[in-house]
């Protein structure tokens, strides 16, 4: 899960799909990472936190870092939250970006709609509210996905 800085949407993110993996029986390794690295070590924004809590999640021992060109090998799939955001991660990977492997979240939800996750970083706090019920509906898609895959095979 990558967005710009790593502290609102991205922790959120990794929260809801470590949460719902969890529940699910799924034995997933979920990370989050933020292209800028302006808050590299910080916990997630505290609305963030707040949220997550209201839902039962919790990120507060998260800790912010940057995306690295090796992610790519290190996962099998990226989301992203934004088109801006799989800009710098084709700017940091330079020529090993694994497009293959990089999806925006929300056209898990909404294939080939190219929506973005809004960042609520400046605004108040029904915005983090707006933005996890986004996520969580995305990551829904995503554990229904990946369990009705593996019910397949």
């Amino acid at each position: 899960m990558v967005c710009l800085g790593n502290i609102c949407r991205s922790p959120l993110a990794e929260g809801i799909l470590k949460h719902k993996a969890a529940q699910a029986g799924l034995e997933w390794y979920i990370d989050s990472a933020g292209t800028n690295g302006y808050h590299v070590g910080e916990a997630p924004h505290p609305l963030s936190q707040k949220v997550a809590r209201l839902h039962g999640v919790e990120i507060s021992k998260q800790r912010a870092r940057k995306f690295v060109t090796e992610d790519f090998q290190r996962f099998d799939k990226i989301y992203a939250m934004a088109e801006d955001v799989v800009e710098e991660m084709q700017r940091i990977a330079r020529g090993k970006f694994a497009e293959e492997k990089t999806e925006l979240l929300m056209n898990e939800l909404n294939p080939g709609k190219n929506e973005e996750v809004p960042d609520p970083w400046y605004g108040p706090e029904p915005g983090y509210h707006i933005v996890y019920e986004m996520i969580e509906k995305a990551c829904d898609k995503i554990i229904e996905k990946y369990t009705l895959k593996n019910t397949q095979d």
